[in-house]
Protein backbone atom coordinates (compact mmCIF):
# COMPACT_ATOMS: atom_id res chain seq x y z
CA UNK A 1 0.00 0.00 0.00
CA UNK A 2 2.88 2.33 0.77
CA UNK A 3 4.42 1.36 -2.30
CA UNK A 4 1.41 2.12 -4.37
CA UNK A 5 1.11 5.48 -2.67
CA UNK A 6 4.70 6.56 -3.14
CA UNK A 7 4.43 5.41 -6.85
CA UNK A 8 1.41 8.15 -7.04
CA UNK A 9 2.84 10.61 -5.52
CA UNK A 10 6.14 10.26 -7.89
CA UNK A 11 3.94 10.06 -10.94
CA UNK A 12 1.99 13.25 -9.66
CA UNK A 13 5.35 15.26 -9.02
CA UNK A 14 6.59 14.28 -12.41
CA UNK A 15 3.38 15.72 -14.05
CA UNK A 16 3.46 18.63 -11.89
CA UNK A 17 7.33 19.37 -12.40
CA UNK A 18 8.26 17.77 -15.77
CA UNK A 19 11.67 17.64 -16.39
CA UNK A 20 13.50 18.52 -19.73
CA UNK A 21 12.80 14.70 -21.12
CA UNK A 22 9.09 15.47 -19.76
CA UNK A 23 8.58 18.69 -21.68
CA UNK A 24 9.80 17.21 -25.11
CA UNK A 25 7.93 14.70 -24.51
CA UNK A 26 4.87 16.74 -23.86
CA UNK A 27 5.50 18.70 -26.53
CA UNK A 28 5.62 15.69 -28.62
CA UNK A 29 1.80 14.46 -27.29
CA UNK A 30 0.69 17.64 -29.13
CA UNK A 31 2.17 17.78 -32.24
CA UNK A 32 0.49 13.93 -31.99
CA UNK A 33 -2.57 15.42 -31.90
CA UNK A 34 -2.29 18.56 -34.32
CA UNK A 35 0.02 16.62 -36.57
CA UNK A 36 3.33 17.84 -37.66
CA UNK A 37 2.51 20.00 -40.52
CA UNK A 38 -0.11 22.30 -39.22
CA UNK A 39 2.61 24.10 -36.55
CA UNK A 40 5.07 24.72 -40.17
CA UNK A 41 1.83 25.63 -42.06
CA UNK A 42 0.47 27.90 -39.38
CA UNK A 43 3.67 29.25 -38.98
CA UNK A 44 4.70 29.96 -41.94
CA UNK A 45 0.95 31.85 -42.32
CA UNK A 46 1.68 33.90 -40.00
CA UNK A 47 4.95 35.22 -40.99
CA UNK A 48 2.90 38.00 -43.65
CA UNK A 49 1.16 39.73 -40.89
CA UNK A 50 5.08 40.13 -39.17
CA UNK A 51 6.28 41.45 -42.02
CA UNK A 52 3.38 43.66 -43.24
CA UNK A 53 3.06 45.32 -39.58
CA UNK A 54 6.93 45.93 -39.78
CA UNK A 55 7.38 46.30 -43.58
CA UNK A 56 4.92 49.46 -44.19
CA UNK A 57 7.20 52.07 -42.42
CA UNK A 58 9.78 50.97 -44.63
CA UNK A 59 7.99 50.49 -47.76
CA UNK A 60 6.17 53.52 -47.43
CA UNK A 61 8.58 55.81 -46.44
CA UNK A 62 11.20 54.64 -49.45
CA UNK A 63 8.43 55.25 -51.84
CA UNK A 64 6.98 58.94 -50.36
CA UNK A 65 10.00 59.77 -48.48
CA UNK A 66 8.58 60.73 -45.32
CA UNK A 67 8.68 59.25 -42.31
CA UNK A 68 5.47 60.43 -41.38
CA UNK A 69 3.63 59.09 -44.10
CA UNK A 70 5.23 55.19 -43.27
CA UNK A 71 4.04 56.35 -39.52
CA UNK A 72 0.34 56.94 -40.35
CA UNK A 73 -0.05 54.34 -42.70
CA UNK A 74 1.28 51.82 -40.92
CA UNK A 75 -0.70 52.64 -37.81
CA UNK A 76 -4.01 52.55 -40.13
CA UNK A 77 -3.22 48.68 -41.38
CA UNK A 78 -2.83 48.25 -37.64
CA UNK A 79 -6.29 49.77 -36.67
CA UNK A 80 -7.66 47.08 -39.84
CA UNK A 81 -6.31 44.24 -38.45
CA UNK A 82 -7.86 45.33 -34.52
CA UNK A 83 -11.32 45.88 -36.04
CA UNK A 84 -11.91 43.34 -38.00
CA UNK A 85 -10.17 40.86 -36.32
CA UNK A 86 -13.07 39.52 -33.85
CA UNK A 87 -15.37 40.03 -36.50
CA UNK A 88 -13.05 37.41 -38.54
CA UNK A 89 -13.09 35.01 -35.20
CA UNK A 90 -16.90 35.46 -35.09
CA UNK A 91 -17.08 34.43 -38.41
CA UNK A 92 -15.10 31.07 -37.81
CA UNK A 93 -17.37 30.09 -34.81
CA UNK A 94 -20.49 30.41 -36.89
CA UNK A 95 -19.50 29.07 -40.02
CA UNK A 96 -16.15 26.91 -39.62
CA UNK A 97 -12.70 27.69 -40.09
CA UNK A 98 -12.06 26.43 -43.22
CA UNK A 99 -14.55 28.52 -45.49
CA UNK A 100 -13.63 31.85 -43.77
CA UNK A 101 -9.65 31.17 -43.35
CA UNK A 102 -10.05 30.50 -46.79
CA UNK A 103 -11.79 33.68 -48.00
CA UNK A 104 -9.88 35.93 -46.27
CA UNK A 105 -6.44 34.73 -47.30
CA UNK A 106 -7.16 35.03 -50.73
CA UNK A 107 -8.70 38.09 -49.55
CA UNK A 108 -5.59 39.39 -48.29
CA UNK A 109 -2.90 38.17 -50.68
CA UNK A 110 -5.05 40.31 -53.61
CA UNK A 111 -5.31 43.50 -50.38
CA UNK A 112 -1.62 43.37 -49.92
CA UNK A 113 -0.81 43.23 -53.51
CA UNK A 114 -2.84 46.29 -54.08
CA UNK A 115 -1.14 48.10 -51.36
CA UNK A 116 2.41 47.40 -52.52
CA UNK A 117 1.32 48.75 -56.28
CA UNK A 118 -0.58 51.44 -54.20
CA UNK A 119 2.90 52.58 -52.56
CA UNK A 120 5.02 51.78 -55.46
CA UNK A 121 2.75 54.31 -57.67
CA UNK A 122 3.02 56.99 -55.20
CA UNK A 123 -0.55 57.28 -54.69
CA UNK A 124 -1.76 60.04 -52.31
CA UNK A 125 -1.54 59.31 -48.72
CA UNK A 126 -5.42 58.84 -47.86
CA UNK A 127 -5.56 56.26 -50.96
CA UNK A 128 -2.40 54.74 -48.98
CA UNK A 129 -4.14 54.56 -46.18
CA UNK A 130 -6.93 53.24 -47.34
CA UNK A 131 -5.32 50.17 -48.95
CA UNK A 132 -3.69 49.96 -45.66
CA UNK A 133 -6.98 49.40 -43.80
CA UNK A 134 -7.85 46.75 -46.49
CA UNK A 135 -4.51 44.77 -46.24
CA UNK A 136 -5.02 45.01 -42.11
CA UNK A 137 -8.66 44.19 -41.87
CA UNK A 138 -8.76 41.07 -44.22
CA UNK A 139 -5.69 39.63 -42.08
CA UNK A 140 -6.91 35.99 -42.03
CA UNK A 141 -5.77 35.42 -38.26
CA UNK A 142 -4.24 32.48 -38.82
CA UNK A 143 -2.36 32.85 -35.22
CA UNK A 144 -5.25 33.43 -32.91
CA UNK A 145 -7.28 30.41 -35.07
CA UNK A 146 -4.34 28.14 -34.61
CA UNK A 147 -4.78 28.50 -31.16
CA UNK A 148 -8.62 28.18 -31.14
CA UNK A 149 -8.49 24.85 -33.45
CA UNK A 150 -5.28 23.42 -31.23
CA UNK A 151 -7.02 23.50 -27.51
CA UNK A 152 -10.45 21.68 -28.51
CA UNK A 153 -8.32 18.88 -30.07
CA UNK A 154 -6.26 18.79 -27.76
CA UNK A 155 -9.50 18.97 -24.86
CA UNK A 156 -11.23 16.34 -27.18
CA UNK A 157 -8.64 13.83 -26.58
CA UNK A 158 -8.78 14.08 -22.81
CA UNK A 159 -5.84 16.19 -22.40
CA UNK A 160 -5.70 18.27 -18.84
CA UNK A 161 -4.81 22.22 -18.35
CA UNK A 162 -1.07 21.45 -18.75
CA UNK A 163 -1.30 20.26 -22.06
CA UNK A 164 -3.07 23.10 -23.30
CA UNK A 165 -0.70 25.03 -21.78
CA UNK A 166 1.62 23.72 -24.19
CA UNK A 167 -0.11 24.30 -26.79
CA UNK A 168 -0.36 27.91 -25.70
CA UNK A 169 3.38 28.23 -25.17
CA UNK A 170 4.21 26.62 -28.28
CA UNK A 171 2.04 28.83 -30.46
CA UNK A 172 2.88 32.06 -28.68
CA UNK A 173 6.48 30.89 -29.59
CA UNK A 174 5.87 30.42 -33.39
CA UNK A 175 4.36 34.29 -32.58
CA UNK A 176 7.69 34.93 -31.24
CA UNK A 177 9.40 33.70 -33.89
CA UNK A 178 7.88 35.10 -36.36
CA UNK A 179 7.89 38.87 -35.38
CA UNK A 180 11.74 38.16 -34.93
CA UNK A 181 11.95 36.35 -38.79
CA UNK A 182 9.14 38.71 -40.58
CA UNK A 183 11.05 42.07 -40.23
CA UNK A 184 14.31 40.40 -40.69
CA UNK A 185 13.07 38.92 -44.14
CA UNK A 186 12.14 42.79 -44.70
CA UNK A 187 15.30 44.22 -43.56
CA UNK A 188 17.33 41.91 -46.33
CA UNK A 189 14.61 42.67 -49.23
CA UNK A 190 15.13 46.21 -48.55
CA UNK A 191 19.28 46.04 -48.11
CA UNK A 192 19.28 43.79 -51.43
CA UNK A 193 16.75 45.51 -53.81
CA UNK A 194 13.49 47.30 -52.34
CA UNK A 195 11.04 46.44 -49.53
CA UNK A 196 8.47 45.66 -52.02
CA UNK A 197 10.03 42.40 -52.73
CA UNK A 198 9.46 41.13 -49.13
CA UNK A 199 5.65 42.30 -50.00
CA UNK A 200 5.39 39.99 -52.44
CA UNK A 201 6.78 37.10 -50.61
CA UNK A 202 3.95 38.25 -48.33
CA UNK A 203 1.00 38.17 -50.29
CA UNK A 204 2.43 34.62 -51.85
CA UNK A 205 2.75 33.42 -48.51
CA UNK A 206 -0.52 34.26 -47.27
CA UNK A 207 -1.66 32.46 -50.32
CA UNK A 208 -0.57 29.51 -50.07
CA UNK A 209 -0.17 28.46 -46.44
CA UNK A 210 -3.48 30.24 -45.41
CA UNK A 211 -5.09 27.72 -48.09
CA UNK A 212 -2.78 24.92 -46.49
CA UNK A 213 -4.17 25.86 -43.12
CA UNK A 214 -7.46 26.32 -43.95
CA UNK A 215 -7.56 22.81 -46.19
CA UNK A 216 -5.48 20.79 -43.59
CA UNK A 217 -7.66 18.08 -42.01
CA UNK A 218 -7.86 19.57 -38.55
CA UNK A 219 -10.49 21.76 -39.80
CA UNK A 220 -12.65 19.80 -40.23
CA UNK A 221 -12.48 18.30 -36.73
CA UNK A 222 -12.60 21.50 -34.69
CA UNK A 223 -16.20 21.71 -35.04
CA UNK A 224 -16.48 18.29 -33.38
CA UNK A 225 -14.24 18.93 -30.60
CA UNK A 226 -15.50 21.55 -29.70
CA UNK A 227 -19.17 20.14 -29.47
CA UNK A 228 -17.04 16.85 -27.09
CA UNK A 229 -15.50 19.50 -24.71
CA UNK A 230 -18.58 21.23 -24.53
CA UNK A 231 -20.54 17.65 -23.35
CA UNK A 232 -17.36 17.07 -21.36
CA UNK A 233 -18.40 20.11 -19.35
CA UNK A 234 -21.70 19.58 -18.82
CA UNK A 235 -22.55 22.57 -21.36
CA UNK A 236 -24.93 22.69 -25.49
CA UNK A 237 -22.72 25.33 -27.69
CA UNK A 238 -24.55 27.88 -28.12
CA UNK A 239 -24.99 26.79 -31.83
CA UNK A 240 -26.78 23.88 -30.77
CA UNK A 241 -29.19 26.03 -28.77
CA UNK A 242 -29.37 28.34 -32.08
CA UNK A 243 -27.94 31.96 -29.73
CA UNK A 244 -25.00 32.77 -28.73
CA UNK A 245 -23.47 32.81 -25.42
CA UNK A 246 -22.53 35.42 -23.16
CA UNK A 247 -18.46 35.81 -22.97
CA UNK A 248 -17.87 35.86 -19.22
CA UNK A 249 -16.70 39.02 -17.28
CA UNK A 250 -12.90 38.04 -17.39
CA UNK A 251 -13.19 37.77 -20.63
CA UNK A 252 -12.76 41.75 -20.96
CA UNK A 253 -11.09 42.09 -17.82
CA UNK A 254 -7.86 39.81 -19.91
CA UNK A 255 -8.26 41.41 -22.91
CA UNK A 256 -7.61 45.41 -21.26
CA UNK A 257 -4.87 43.46 -19.22
CA UNK A 258 -3.48 42.71 -22.94
CA UNK A 259 -4.14 46.08 -23.95
CA UNK A 260 -1.89 47.85 -21.27
CA UNK A 261 0.84 44.73 -22.50
CA UNK A 262 0.50 46.41 -26.21
CA UNK A 263 1.23 50.01 -24.55
CA UNK A 264 3.75 48.58 -22.92
CA UNK A 265 5.25 46.99 -26.23
CA UNK A 266 4.61 49.81 -28.17
CA UNK A 267 6.48 52.22 -25.79
CA UNK A 268 9.30 49.97 -25.41
CA UNK A 269 9.79 49.74 -29.79
CA UNK A 270 9.56 53.58 -30.36
CA UNK A 271 11.86 53.99 -27.32
CA UNK A 272 14.27 51.56 -28.67
CA UNK A 273 14.10 52.91 -32.21
CA UNK A 274 14.70 56.61 -30.79
CA UNK A 275 17.56 55.45 -28.63
CA UNK A 276 19.36 53.18 -31.24
CA UNK A 277 19.32 56.92 -33.54
CA UNK A 278 20.35 59.13 -30.69
CA UNK A 279 23.01 56.39 -30.24
CA UNK A 280 23.83 57.23 -34.32
CA UNK A 281 23.33 53.26 -34.45
CA UNK A 282 19.57 53.13 -36.35
CA UNK A 283 20.32 50.29 -37.89
CA UNK A 284 21.11 47.93 -34.61
CA UNK A 285 16.97 48.38 -33.96
CA UNK A 286 16.37 45.21 -35.35
CA UNK A 287 19.00 43.47 -33.93
CA UNK A 288 17.48 44.57 -30.76
CA UNK A 289 14.22 43.68 -31.30
CA UNK A 290 15.48 39.87 -32.55
CA UNK A 291 17.29 39.65 -29.10
CA UNK A 292 14.20 40.36 -27.26
CA UNK A 293 12.19 38.39 -29.43
CA UNK A 294 14.85 35.04 -29.14
CA UNK A 295 14.58 35.53 -25.81
CA UNK A 296 11.10 35.75 -25.23
CA UNK A 297 10.57 32.34 -27.44
CA UNK A 298 12.61 30.73 -25.22
CA UNK A 299 11.49 31.44 -22.20
CA UNK A 300 7.40 30.98 -24.23
CA UNK A 301 8.92 27.22 -24.55
CA UNK A 302 9.63 26.90 -21.07
CA UNK A 303 6.32 27.68 -19.95
CA UNK A 304 5.08 24.44 -20.66
CA UNK A 305 7.17 23.28 -17.58
CA UNK A 306 5.68 25.08 -14.53
CA UNK A 307 3.84 23.00 -11.98
CA UNK A 308 -0.06 22.93 -12.38
CA UNK A 309 -0.44 23.57 -9.05
CA UNK A 310 0.96 27.54 -9.86
CA UNK A 311 -2.57 28.75 -11.38
CA UNK A 312 -2.84 31.06 -14.26
CA UNK A 313 -3.75 34.04 -11.84
CA UNK A 314 -0.80 33.86 -9.99
CA UNK A 315 0.75 33.66 -13.20
CA UNK A 316 -0.26 36.74 -14.64
CA UNK A 317 0.05 38.60 -11.59
CA UNK A 318 3.62 37.55 -11.51
CA UNK A 319 3.98 38.30 -15.29
CA UNK A 320 2.91 42.04 -15.29
CA UNK A 321 4.55 42.40 -11.46
CA UNK A 322 8.21 41.25 -13.30
CA UNK A 323 7.04 43.44 -16.85
CA UNK A 324 6.78 46.68 -14.31
CA UNK A 325 9.77 46.14 -12.69
CA UNK A 326 12.00 45.14 -15.33
CA UNK A 327 11.07 47.81 -17.89
CA UNK A 328 12.49 50.52 -15.06
CA UNK A 329 15.95 50.22 -16.25
CA UNK A 330 15.15 50.43 -19.80
CA UNK A 331 13.99 54.43 -18.65
CA UNK A 332 18.42 55.25 -18.01
CA UNK A 333 19.79 53.47 -20.34
CA UNK A 334 22.05 55.56 -22.25
CA UNK A 335 24.10 52.71 -24.17
CA UNK A 336 24.45 50.24 -27.01
CA UNK A 337 25.64 47.49 -24.44
CA UNK A 338 23.22 48.26 -21.82
CA UNK A 339 20.07 48.55 -24.23
CA UNK A 340 21.00 44.74 -25.28
CA UNK A 341 21.72 43.65 -21.97
CA UNK A 342 18.28 45.30 -20.56
CA UNK A 343 15.98 44.14 -23.71
CA UNK A 344 17.25 40.94 -23.44
CA UNK A 345 16.39 40.53 -19.87
CA UNK A 346 12.97 42.19 -20.54
CA UNK A 347 11.89 39.78 -23.53
CA UNK A 348 11.86 37.28 -20.43
CA UNK A 349 8.33 38.28 -19.49
CA UNK A 350 7.11 39.28 -22.76
CA UNK A 351 6.09 35.48 -23.64
CA UNK A 352 4.39 34.95 -20.18
CA UNK A 353 2.04 37.26 -20.31
CA UNK A 354 0.67 36.79 -23.41
CA UNK A 355 0.51 32.92 -23.05
CA UNK A 356 -1.08 33.36 -19.61
CA UNK A 357 -3.50 36.13 -21.51
CA UNK A 358 -4.66 33.52 -24.15
CA UNK A 359 -4.86 30.69 -21.47
CA UNK A 360 -7.16 32.56 -19.29
CA UNK A 361 -9.24 33.64 -22.02
CA UNK A 362 -9.42 29.78 -23.03
CA UNK A 363 -10.74 28.78 -19.95
CA UNK A 364 -13.45 31.23 -19.58
CA UNK A 365 -14.58 31.30 -23.16
CA UNK A 366 -17.41 29.22 -24.33
CA UNK A 367 -16.45 26.56 -26.81
CA UNK A 368 -19.00 28.24 -29.46
CA UNK A 369 -16.73 31.69 -28.75
CA UNK A 370 -13.36 30.46 -28.98
CA UNK A 371 -12.09 31.68 -32.41
CA UNK A 372 -13.74 34.92 -31.44
CA UNK A 373 -12.33 35.05 -28.10
CA UNK A 374 -9.33 34.48 -28.96
CA UNK A 375 -8.75 36.90 -32.14
CA UNK A 376 -10.15 39.81 -29.76
CA UNK A 377 -7.67 38.93 -26.78
CA UNK A 378 -4.74 39.30 -29.94
CA UNK A 379 -6.75 42.38 -31.21
CA UNK A 380 -6.78 43.99 -28.06
CA UNK A 381 -2.91 43.56 -28.17
CA UNK A 382 -2.03 44.60 -31.23
CA UNK A 383 -4.36 47.64 -30.93
CA UNK A 384 -2.70 48.63 -27.98
CA UNK A 385 0.74 48.37 -29.62
CA UNK A 386 -0.31 49.99 -32.40
CA UNK A 387 -2.04 53.25 -31.16
CA UNK A 388 0.90 53.51 -28.51
CA UNK A 389 3.59 53.39 -31.48
CA UNK A 390 2.19 57.14 -32.99
CA UNK A 391 2.05 58.15 -29.60
CA UNK A 392 5.01 57.30 -28.03
CA UNK A 393 6.92 58.06 -30.92
CA UNK A 394 6.38 61.79 -30.38
CA UNK A 395 6.90 61.88 -26.87
CA UNK A 396 10.45 60.14 -28.01
CA UNK A 397 10.93 62.83 -30.09
CA UNK A 398 10.34 65.89 -27.75
CA UNK A 399 11.53 64.23 -24.55
CA UNK A 400 13.85 61.84 -25.57
CA UNK A 401 14.25 57.69 -25.22
CA UNK A 402 13.64 57.71 -21.70
CA UNK A 403 10.15 59.00 -21.93
CA UNK A 404 8.88 56.53 -24.19
CA UNK A 405 10.41 53.65 -22.01
CA UNK A 406 8.90 55.53 -18.71
CA UNK A 407 4.98 55.47 -20.65
CA UNK A 408 5.56 51.83 -21.25
CA UNK A 409 6.50 51.00 -17.52
CA UNK A 410 3.59 52.79 -16.23
CA UNK A 411 1.27 50.74 -18.93
CA UNK A 412 2.57 47.65 -17.15
CA UNK A 413 1.91 49.30 -13.89
CA UNK A 414 -1.27 48.91 -14.59
CA UNK A 415 -1.73 45.95 -16.54
CA UNK A 416 -0.12 44.69 -12.46
CA UNK A 417 -3.23 46.20 -10.99
CA UNK A 418 -5.79 44.68 -13.78
CA UNK A 419 -4.50 41.15 -12.71
CA UNK A 420 -4.14 41.98 -8.81
CA UNK A 421 -8.18 42.78 -8.44
CA UNK A 422 -8.98 40.63 -10.80
CA UNK A 423 -10.61 37.23 -9.64
CA UNK A 424 -11.26 33.82 -11.05
CA UNK A 425 -14.97 33.29 -11.85
CA UNK A 426 -16.83 30.39 -13.10
CA UNK A 427 -15.41 28.11 -15.76
CA UNK A 428 -16.80 28.04 -19.59
CA UNK A 429 -18.42 24.56 -18.26
CA UNK A 430 -20.41 26.30 -15.27
CA UNK A 431 -17.88 25.09 -12.47
CA UNK A 432 -15.90 27.48 -10.58
CA UNK A 433 -11.81 27.54 -11.50
CA UNK A 434 -10.05 26.16 -8.95
CA UNK A 435 -6.30 25.77 -9.78
CA UNK A 436 -4.39 24.11 -6.13
CA UNK A 437 -2.08 26.78 -5.17
CA UNK A 438 -3.31 29.92 -7.01
CA UNK A 439 -3.64 32.73 -5.94
CA UNK A 440 -7.27 33.23 -3.85
CA UNK A 441 -10.34 34.21 -5.38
Amino acid sequence: MATKARVARDAQSERDTPGARGLLDTYREVIGHTGAALPVISFLGRLPVAMIQFGSVLLVTETSGSLATGGVVACALALGQVTMGPFVGRLADRRGQRAVVLAFSLLNAVAIAAYTLGALLELPTPALVVLAVLAGASIPGIGPLARARAVPLVRRAGGDDRLVNTVLSLESTMDELSFVLGPALVGLAAVAAHPAYAFGAAALLVAVCGTGFALHPTGRTVRAAEQKTARARGQKTARARGERQRLPREVYVVRVGLVFLGVLLGACGAGITALTEELGQPGQAGLVYAAMGVMSAVVGLSMAALPERFGLYARWRLATAAAALLSLPLVWTDSMTGLYLVVTVFGAVYAPNLITGFGLTERACPPGRLAEGMTFAASAFVGGQAVTLAVAGRLAESHGPGAAFALGSAAAAVAFLVALIARPGARAGGTAEVTPGAAGP
